[in-house]
This record gives C-alpha cells, structure tokens and sequence, in this order.
C-alpha cells in the first residue's frame, strides 16, 4: 500500500486511540498523588512517535520489557502491568 491507502485504512483508528491518551493523560493531571514507573514510561516513551527513526513499535516494547537475562525463582502472585516494575527514567 501506498501512504494514502495506508492513511484511508488506519487514520480514523489512529485519531481515536490519540484523543483517549490526551484524555488519559488530562485525567493523571487533573489527579493527585505521585505518579509511578508506568507513567514515567508511558511519558518516555512519547517522544518516540515523533521521531523519524524506524521501528517504533518494537524500541516502545523494548523500552517497556524485562531487560534482565537472569531467571527468576518464580513469578510472584501479582499479574502483569505492561511495564518492567524495575523501570527507571534513566533505563534505556
């Protein structure tokens, strides 16, 4: 497909996806309280849709995935949350 056809298909979806993050987004303000790591991910993870480099979905799973290597004994009772719980702004 050409950029175009590419746009007819997916823009409609696109926009909507965005509007609700801008609302998200509105809603963490507008919130008290501290934000955590996952905010700080998503946040970190913005500007990457912007940029002109390739591969946007996989350097934003990456970014938000385990680096660590080493097995862990057992997963703990709590379930997924979308982002490494051991996220710092400085991991890369």
């Amino acid at each position: 497909m050409d950029k175009p056809q590419v746009t007819d298909l997916y823009f409609m979806d696109a926009r909507s996806r965005l509007i609700e993050l801008a609302a998200t987004l509105d809603r963490l303000h507008r919130a008290s309280g501290e934000t955590d790591f996952r905010w700080h991910c998503l946040m970190d993870c913005l500007p990457i849709l912007q940029d002109t480099a390739p591969e946007k979905t996989a350097r934003i799973l990456e970014r938000m995935s385990d680096p660590t290597t080493a097995p862990i004994p057992a997963a703990g009772e709590k379930g997924a949350c979308g982002v490494w719980p051991g996220y710092r702004r400085d991991h890369t």
